[in-house]
């Protein structure tokens, strides 16, 4: 049962979604055609286009996945937010979104693997693409569910399934019947929703911290409160870097952090399907380069102010706050699982305490009071003092990862780093603030999860279901039905993926494999006329089956969970298990290089398209 009291919420979420519904049902009324229907008639609004694409660009797997992971590791990953904003926004709306616009127009592309297909004269390129899009994109939108979903459970003290269940209805009422045009219309006012909240957030942590300077002071005084288990990876405090180097464990969270956080996320968004189509579904370049402005101030807001808090709460957990409310319950010992794999599970004895703040008898606060034997050297000493009428105050004197305690589904409990962000603004925020970020994340998730399944479901059905029968017929019914199961097996993948900052990771296998596939033959497609089909082909074949290779047998944490490689080295979870640092490199450091050689190579030594080909795409 949902623990809503206050009138006013329930009326600030019920106009929220009504809007939503209204702009829905506004992009139904407008949607006539395919076209419509896949690129919004291809006359959107420049302002509409932007804050669309910088939407779907950031979900919830920024504000709480990448936050969370920022919130463990420092203040690096905003290199992530500088790259978000110099390669995701100029690069790709002044020199990509052009080219992608003009030929998409030319061509009469609707979707990002047409696009190519069209380029090279390849059905066999456009059902490629679009097979890798279906089959990996709902890995990508898992991640987004989970980030949304911890902090829907949390703020209205639902289980994780229904919170998950709710979502996925909401999100499929307007995708499904309101094709791309209801999407960028929600997708522009959740934007600015977004925005808002995110501008506000970032002035609150402020001033809880004492400012600027002094916020900042305080983060790097607190460099020996980092876990133990990070330094021994190369974690040297929030406000510094991680150890760099080659051929120690010491430094793998330096390749963690850059290989797969900041370049895998960085330079992947340039191949995304989803955002690509997004350049398509406006009439000139004056509206890209009016869109460039909008997009990178909102990137710049968004992540950079998710990944500022998220470190600043180390900050807020470790000195200011304070928890007062009744004790119901204290467990004497827990084994907190602070990392699990496949085969490898690592807990820490700790001493719980569940606190009601709000008197309604159930927990609203679970905190870490103390470790047991060895490990009351690495977690927190909470200090407890006892109140009156059975209450107490509690300073847990944590960090962000040691106060990411949640439970799972087996009731065991974990420090999860994608409940940071939601620890945060339930305990540090005033209840409106919590409202308002709770419709934030619904926007942030919501204009995400639209547009995936939107290509999803385009691409399934115009790409490689149409493309395969050999039929022209409209494909509109088939995305629906689409769109429906990939929202399926994405809530499947929420439901057994919930740890181990996923939500990242999920986001950058996804951005690293369409980095790896699809880049060279997107680009060498855009602006080389010596660009064949053979050259395409074998570049996506390149990178999507390197990429695939390294997560199964070499990239530790992903092989370990798959399990696969397990039975070729004897339990190990990678290959190159003995060889440090090659374990946490991420796949497209290795895939990327061979696809664009491979891209190169076979160009140089295969006939070039004829000059009518060429003509036709690269028309004026």
């Amino acid at each position: 049962m949902l623990m809503v009291t206050d009138v006013v919420e329930i009326a600030v979420i019920m106009t929220y979604l009504v809007l939503v519904i209204m702009l829905g049902w506004l992009g139904y009324t407008k949607t006539k055609t395919a076209s419509d229907f896949m690129l919004a008639g291809r006359g959107t609004h420049p302002f509409v286009m932007a804050m669309s694409y910088g939407a779907t660009f950031i979900s919830t797997s920024a504000i709480v996945g990448f936050a969370g992971v920022a919130g463990m590791f420092g203040m690096g990953v905003l290199w992530l937010t500088f790259l978000n904003i110099f390669v995701g926004i100029f690069v790709a709306f002044v020199f990509l979104g052009e080219r992608t616009r003009h030929m998409g127009h030319v061509l009469n592309a609707h979707t990002f693997a047409e696009l190519l297909g069209r380029r090279y004269s390849s059905k066999a390129a456009q059902v490629f693409s679009g097979i890798i899009i279906s089959l990996f994109l709902p890995l990508y939108a898992a991640a987004v569910f989970i980030g949304a979903c911890e902090f829907i459970s949390a703020h209205f003290a639902i289980s994780y399934h229904l919170a998950l269940l709710l979502f996925a209805v909401i999100v499929a009422s307007y995708v499904v019947t309101g094709g791309l045009k209801g999407v960028m219309y929600v997708d522009a006012m959740q934007g600015t929703i977004m925005t808002v909240c995110m501008i506000t957030l970032l002035i609150l942590c402020y001033k809880m911290v004492g400012g600027i300077t002094e916020g900042h002071t305080q983060l790097t005084e607190m460099s020996d409160q980092v876990f133990v288990g990070f330094k021994a990876i190369g974690h040297q405090g929030w406000t510094e870097m991680p150890k760099f180097g080659w051929g120690d464990s010491q430094y793998d969270l330096w390749w963690i952090m850059v290989s797969s956080i900041i370049c895998g996320v960085g330079f992947g968004v340039l191949a995304q399907p989803q955002l690509s189509v997004r350049f398509m579904t406006v009439r000139s370049k004056r509206e890209l380069n009016r869109g460039v402005l909008i997009g990178g101030l909102f990137i710049l807001l968004i992540p950079g102010t998710a990944f500022v808090v998220a470190n600043l709460s180390n900050v807020y957990f470790n000195k200011y706050e304070t928890i007062t409310g009744q004790l119901l319950s204290r467990t004497e010992r827990a084994d907190v699982i602070a990392k699990k794999t496949r085969d490898v599970e690592k807990t820490i004895p700790c001493t719980l305490l569940h606190i009601d703040e709000d008197g309604d008898k159930k927990a609203d606060f679970n905190v870490i009071e103390k470790g047991l034997g060895k490990a009351a050297a690495i977690m927190p000493k909470a200090e407890v003092k006892e109140l009156e009428n059975g209450f107490i105050q509690v300073k847990p004197r944590g960090t962000a990862f040691k106060r990411a305690l949640t439970q799972t589904r087996d009731g065991r409990w974990m420090l999860n780093a994608d409940s940071v962000i939601p620890n945060f603004i339930r305990s540090a925020m005033p209840t409106w603030f919590s409202l308002l970020f709770l419709i934030t994340l619904l926007s942030a998730g919501m204009s995400t999860l639209s547009s995936q399944f939107h290509t999803l479901g385009s691409t399934f059905a115009h790409d490689v279901f149409r493309k395969l029968r050999n039929k022209e017929t409209s494909s509109v019914k088939v995305t629906r039905t689409s769109i429906l199961v990939g929202i399926i097996i994405a809530m499947m993948l929420s439901l057994y993926a919930r740890g181990g900052f996923i939500v990242a990771r999920a986001t950058a296998i996804f951005f690293g494999l369409c980095l790896s596939s699809f880049l060279p033959s997107l680009v060498g497609g855009l602006f080389f006329r010596r660009m064949t089909k053979p050259a395409a082909l074998s570049s996506m074949a390149a990178g999507f089956g390197v990429t695939v290779f390294w997560l199964l047998f070499v990239k530790a944490k992903e092989a370990g969970a798959i399990g696969l490689v397990q039975h070729i080295t004897g339990g190990e979870s990678s290959i190159l298990a003995g060889y440090p640092n090659w374990p946490n490199v991420d796949p497209c450091f290795v895939a990327l290089p061979i696809s664009v050689i491979t891209a190169v190579v076979v160009a140089a030594f295969t006939k070039a398209h004829t000059s009518e080909e060429l003509e036709r795409c690269f028309a004026k």
